[in-house]
């Protein structure tokens, strides 16, 4: 039986020039006392366009690093009660929303009340879309970024508009729409080349790969449009991509590349939006038997090759076009740590291991192996 799963979200709101009118209109959708959550580097950005025309605000929270350490999401709950805030305003880019859903998961733990979440998206890779978040565990022998799955926490509101990402920097920008894509291509794994997950997806990732194959080499994104190399226009189109790529979050679980990329970010460091760029292609076609056609949604109509080939190629080209990095090694981890990624994994996600086919545990290890 073919089933979409929906999440609660109010609306989406997407165009050029309106954030600022979105924002002012929050308290329709029951964004009441919001905590705005966000970081340092968004400051500007948050006095100029959010902080003037939110009404109601109760304060402004920043003590967000990447990964979501437990410790930041404990100091976001306390600043929370400690304001009587009743809801989120979520300023910034994954890690950000992250919080903002495990702060108001949490919330709910201790209250009894979820936060609806307002998410004012900085980068590419979707989570505003999604009620996924995680959590980095920091009080055990390692690190571990645990997942979570809570429909409550889904942003009950999102306001797209290109003045969000017109400074995010380059490398976390581009970066943030492989990881788009990787939902597209992750998002797969569970459904059937009919659902509306697929038809999106499809749709999503050739609007990623045409306004990237375009972009400008080693130039920050205001400099590439004072100079007509990109467009406001380009960059909305980044955004709905990203929407597309994650269009019904709730009917899809996610596989390897993903689950690689949890380990490398939340117990080994990695930027969590660079994982994707070192393994979307490689996983792709390490897992071509598994994913069997329904990888052809995302070929062109005249193509010769195999769909995971030419997909991985393609995803693969754009990566290295752009500059991104495409290797574990140009990180600061030592390759001696391989097999304890490789330990975390299969320890941890033995299902999404298991997509390697035949012999996964060996191929796991040659997979990472490859992608140092």
């Amino acid at each position: 039986m073919n089933h979409l799963n929906c999440l609660p979200q109010d609306g989406i709101f997407w165009g050029q020039h309106i954030l600022q009118a979105a924002v002012a209109r929050l308290g329709e959708h029951g964004i009441h006392r919001p905590m705005v959550f966000t970081v340092e580097p968004l400051t500007k950005l948050y006095e100029d366009c959010v902080r003037p025309n939110l009404k109601q605000a109760v304060g402004s929270f920043m003590a967000l690093p990447p990964h979501v350490p437990d410790v930041a999401v404990q100091a976001g709950l306390e600043a929370c009660l400690q304001a009587r805030a009743q809801s989120i305003v979520a300023l910034g880019g994954g890690s950000v929303l992250d919080a903002a859903k495990a702060v108001s998961h949490l919330h709910h733990e201790k209250t009894g009340r979820y936060l609806p979440i307002a998410a004012l998206p900085t980068t590419l890779s979707g989570s505003e879309f999604s009620h996924y978040f995680g959590i980095t565990e920091t009080d055990g022998s390692e690190k571990f970024k645990r997942s979570y799955a809570v429909r409550e926490t889904v942003p009950k509101v999102v306001v797209i508009d290109p003045v969000l990402v017109f400074d995010t920097p380059r490398a976390l920008l581009l970066s943030s729409a492989i990881k788009g894509m990787d939902h597209a291509v992750e998002g797969m794994r569970k459904v059937t080349k009919e659902h509306p997950h697929a038809i999106m997806a499809a749709s999503g990732l050739e609007r990623f790969l045409k306004v990237l194959q375009k972009w400008p080499q080693a130039m920050p994104t205001r400099e590439a449009m004072d100079k007509g190399l990109v467009t406001p226009d380009d960059l909305l189109q980044l955004q709905l991509a990203a929407w597309q790529c994650y269009f019904s979050p709730a009917s899809v679980i996610y596989g390897l590349s993903h689950r690689i990329g949890h380990i490398l970010g939340g117990t080994f460091g990695l930027p969590h939006s660079a994982t994707s760029c070192i393994t979307l292609a490689p996983v792709i076609r390490a897992c071509a038997d598994f994913y069997g056609d329904k990888l052809e949604i995302f070929s062109a109509p005249s193509a010769h090759a195999d769909a995971a080939a030419q997909l991985a190629g393609r995803i693969e080209a754009v990566v290295t076009s752009l500059g991104l990095p495409n290797r574990i090694g140009a990180f600061d981890l030592d390759k001696a740590k391989l097999p304890e990624v490789a330990k975390l994994l299969k320890k941890n996600y033995p299902n999404e291991v298991a997509d390697l086919g035949n012999n996964a545990s060996i191929k796991l290890d040659a997979l990472l192996d490859s992608v140092w």
